[in-house]
């Protein structure tokens, strides 16, 4: 497999903040599992040292939630990575009371309000080609 890529699917109808919350998160979680897509550290012409960034670009696309839900599914057959965002996330501020409630409702049945994939290029491209950038 060619270096891994990245692609954020998030909820067409979420406004800006939660889309933007709803990505963050997501991308915290990408960081932590996937760190050699972390480029090296960058250096200012003072040698001042700031933490690398991903060297390749994330498309944020749009999807509807059963878009999501197809995609999430698919995923799974592909051997992809997938970060989940559950609406249930947006819902409280407590970790442990949003861990609780995720455990009462089967993951095929949780409304999404974003993915993220890592995962082989084409396979990204195969899977999102009919999605829109995220506006």
């Amino acid at each position: 497999m060619q270096e891994p890529r990245c692609v954020m699917i998030l909820n067409a109808d979420l406004p800006p903040g939660k889309a933007t919350n709803a990505a963050a998160v997501m991308a915290l979680t990408l960081g932590q599992r996937h760190p050699t897509m972390v480029g090296e550290a960058l250096e200012d012409a003072n040698a001042r040292r700031y933490p690398g960034l991903i060297p390749v670009g994330i498309p944020v696309l749009a999807a509807s939630i059963e878009q999501l839900n197809s995609l999430q599914m698919k995923c799974d057959e592909l051997n992809c990575d997938v970060v989940l965002f559950p609406e249930e996330g947006q819902t409280t501020t407590d970790y442990q009371m949003f861990s609780d409630a995720m455990r009462l409702i089967p993951g095929a049945e949780w409304r999404l309000l974003g993915l993220a994939i890592v995962g082989d290029k084409k396979v990204l491209r195969k899977l999102t080609a009919k999605l829109n950038l995220f506006s």
